[in-house]
């Protein structure tokens, strides 16, 4: 998944019955979960918008996405 320039990674746990994943293409470590393809895609932006408004409060420079 692709939001913002931040990709996401998704997996599924059969026993759980959930998909989780998390951002791959950052320092941080932010993950997301979701019971279907709806919400975890929901979740995965949600996520990236709440690392966003913390790096907004950071008194030091933004932290920029790797690149591949």
């Amino acid at each position: 998944m692709d939001y913002k320039g931040y990709i996401g990674k998704v997996e599924i746990d059969e026993e759980a019955g959930i998909l989780y994943g998390e951002v791959i293409n950052i320092r941080a470590v932010v993950t997301f979960e979701g019971s279907s393809v709806d919400e975890v895609q929901k979740a995965f932006r949600e996520s990236v918008d709440d690392y966003l408004d913390f790096c907004s409060t950071l008194t030091t420079e933004y932290p920029s996405r790797m690149s591949w």
